[in-house]
C-alpha cells in the first residue's frame, strides 16, 4: 500500500486507525515516523515519504514518535495472509528466529541463500533481516522498559542485543531518548511483578468479535496445557529458554496478556505465538467485505463483523490434536489428549493452576499407544515421525502447499484433516473444511447447498477469505462453543457425543485415503 501516496496521504488526513501497520508515515521536516492514526497536527504533503515498516523507517534515520508508538501498533495483515518467500521470512522473524538462529538459520528454514533473502526483503519492505529484527529488539525493549522493573542490562539481553552499548545506540536511535528517560517517562510505575511476569497490551484491529474466537479455544482446551478462568484463556508454551504460561483476556481495545516466563528472552516469540493464535493481525473491514459481498452472508457479517479465526501457538501440537479428534467427539478427543499429555509431555517444575504440563513434543509421540483404534494409531505414529525429522513443516514460515502435500501422503491423512490444519495451524485463510459436518449444517440453515461438493463449488465466491467463513458458519447455529465467557447455569453441549452422523461423515473423508 505505501507505493500509492495519495491514498497513504487520504488515510494519514482522516486519522484511520485501519491502516495502521499497513504502512509508517515519515516526516522529514521533523525525522519522525508515525502511525496512519496520529493524533498529531497532519504534516504537509511536500514532507512526508511512506515505508512499508517501521524497519524501514529507522533505517532510512528517522525515529519512533512517542506521541503514538508506531512500533505498538497490529502487524501488517499480509504477512499471514501471503504464502511466498517474504511473508514467510516476515513471520519467522516476528517469531524471533533471528535471535535463536541469525540471518543463516532464516535462509535455511526458508531454503534460500542469505544474499537471496536480504535481496528479496529490502525490495519489498524496505529493509533486510538484521534491520528488520533490530526493530523487534527496540520494541521488545521498550516493553521490557516500561513494565518491569529489570535492571537495564537484563532487559538489553532479554530483547536479544549483543550488548548493552548496541541497546543503548538502538533506544536511542529509534526513541529519541536513552532507557533511562524512557523509564522515567512510563505513565505509571511498574507493578513489582516477580522477573519473568509481564503483561502487556496486544492491539487489534477493529471490529473484533471474540465469542467464537475464545469460546472455540475454550471448548477444546486440553486438561494439563490449557485452561479457563472465569473470562481469562491460560495455557502454556513451549520456549527456546524453558516453558512459559500466558494468560490472555479480551477487552473492548485490546487483549490483555500477562505472560510468565522462565527467561524473558522468551518475550518476543511468546508475544507474536500470542497473536498468531488469536489472528490479532487480521483485517476484519477486509474480510468483512469480501464475505458479505454474498447476499447469503451479508445478514451474518453485518450482525457479527470482526470474527477472526482460532490458529495455535504450535502447529505440529495441533496436527496431532486434528488427528486425535478424527470420528470422535470433543469431549473424547480432550480426554486422549490428556492420556498423551500425561504420559509423554514435560512436566512443569512450578505447576499454575490447572496448568501442569507442556504438550509432548513429535519426537516424544513416534512410540506413543494412546487408547485409539489401530489405524489412528498409525496415522498419529506416520505424522509424529513427519514432523520430527522435519519433512512435515508446519511452523510459521512453512511453504503452505509443500506442508499440505505432505500431509495428504500420509495414512489415515484425508481432506477434511489437511483443510483444518491448514486453517489453525498453518494460518492459511482461504482454507474450507467443505465436509465438516458443523460446516455444512450452518450452510444448510443459511439456505446454501449443503452437500460438499456443491458447497465447494459456491465457496469460490468468498476467496481469498474461506477460512473466515467457515467461522461464519460454525457459529450460524446456536451452540456454546461460540459464546465467550460460557453463560452460568446453562447445560454445556459442547462435550455430547459425537453423533453417528458425524462419525460417519468424518470417517468416510477420513478413512477413504488411509
Amino acid at each position: 500500500m505505501h507505493d500509492d501516496p495519495d491514498r497513504c496521504y487520504l488515510a494519514v488526513q482522516s486519522r484511520d486507525p485501519r491502516f495502521d501497520g499497513w504502512f509508517v508515515t515519515a516526516v522529514t521536516s521533523t525525522g519522525i515516523y508515525c502511525r496512519p492514526s496520529c493524533p498529531a497536527r497532519t504534516p504537509f504533503r511536500r514532507n512526508v515519504r511512506f515505508l512499508p515498516t517501521a524497519a524501514a523507517a529507522q533505517r532510512a534515520g528517522f525515529r519512533a514518535c512517542k506521541r503514538c508508538r508506531p512500533d505498538a501498533t497490529p502487524g501488517s495483515p499480509q504477512w499471514d495472509a501471503r504464502a511466498d518467500v517474504v511473508a514467510r521470512a516476515m513471520r519467522l522473524i516476528g517469531d524471533g528466529v533471528i535471535d535463536r538462529s541469525g540471518v543463516p538459520g532464516l535462509a535455511a528454514e526458508l531454503g534460500y541463500s542469505v544474499r537471496q533473502v536480504e535481496r528479496l526483503l529490502v525490495a519489498e519492505v524496505g529493509a533486510g533481516p538484521v534491520a528488520l529484527a533490530r526493530a523487534q529488539r527496540a520494541q521488545t525493549a521498550r516493553v521490557l522498559i516500561e513494565t518491569t522493573a529489570l535492571p537495564m542490562a537484563e532487559v538489553a539481553f532479554a530483547a536479544g542485543f549483543a550488548s548493552i552499548r548496541q541497546f543503548n545506540d538502538t533506544v536511542h536511535a529509534v526513541f529519541g531518548v536513552s532507557p533511562t528517560v524512557l523509564r522515567a517517562r512510563r505513565s505509571a510505575p511498574s507493578s513489582g511483578s516477580p522477573t519473568g511476569t509481564i503483561v502487556v497490551r496486544l492491539p487489534f484491529r477493529r471490529p473484533f468479535r471474540p465469542d467464537n474466537l475464545f469460546g472455540h479455544l475454550a471448548a477444546t482446551a486440553v486438561p494439563g496445557v490449557e485452561e479457563v478462568v472465569g473470562a481469562t484463556y491460560r495455557r502454556t508454551l513451549r520456549l527456546a529458554h524453558g516453558p512459559g504460561v500466558v494468560s490472555l483476556t479480551p477487552t473492548s481495545d485490546h487483549v490483555r496478556c500477562r505472560v510468565d516466563l522462565t527467561d524473558v528472552a522468551d518475550l518476543t516469540t511468546a508475544i507474536a505465538r500470542c497473536r498468531r493464535l488469536l489472528d490479532l493481525d487480521a483485517d476484519p473491514e477486509a474480510v468483512d467485505r469480501a464475505l458479505g459481498a454474498d447476499p447469503a452472508f451479508a445478514p451474518l457479517v453485518d450482525a457479527a463483523p470482526g470474527r477472526r479465526v482460532p490458529r495455535t501457538v504450535d502447529g505440529a501440537e495441533f496436527a496431532v490434536r486434528a488427528v486425535l479428534g478424527q470420528q470422535v467427539s470433543t469431549a473424547s478427543a480432550r480426554t486422549c489428549a490428556a492420556g498423551l499429555v500425561l504420559a509423554h509431555g514435560d512436566r512443569l517444575d512450578e505447576p499454575a493452576g490447572g496448568l501442569t504440563h507442556l504438550f509432548p513434543a513429535p519426537d516424544r509421540l513416534v512410540e506413543a499407544v494412546p487408547a485409539v483404534p489401530a489405524a489412528r494409531r498409525r496415522t498419529l505414529a506416520a505424522l509424529a515421525d513427519a514432523l520430527s525429522s522435519g519433512r512435515l513443516d508446519l511452523g510459521p514460515g512453512a511453504d503452505r502447499a509443500r506442508s499440505r502435500a505432505v500431509l495428504a501422503e500420509l495414512p489415515g491423512i484425508g481432506p477434511w484433516t489437511v483443510e483444518m490444519v491448514a486453517m489453525r495451524a498453518l494460518g492459511d485463510p482461504d482454507a474450507f473444511p467443505g465436509g465438516d459436518l458443523g460446516v455444512r449444517r450452518g450452510a444448510g440453515d443459511l439456505g446454501l447447498p449443503a452437500t460438499p461438493a456443491a458447497l465447494r463449488a459456491h465457496s469460490e465466491a468468498w476467496r481469498p477469505w474461506r477460512a473466515y467463513a467457515v467461522q461464519h458458519l460454525w457459529a450460524a447455529t446456536d451452540h456454546p462453543v461460540n459464546q465467550w465467557p460460557p453463560p452460568p447455569g446453562r447445560p454445556d453441549r459442547r462435550n455430547a457425543p459425537a453423533t453417528t452422523e458425524h462419525r460417519a461423515t468424518v470417517a468416510q473423508e477420513e478413512l477413504s485415503r488411509a
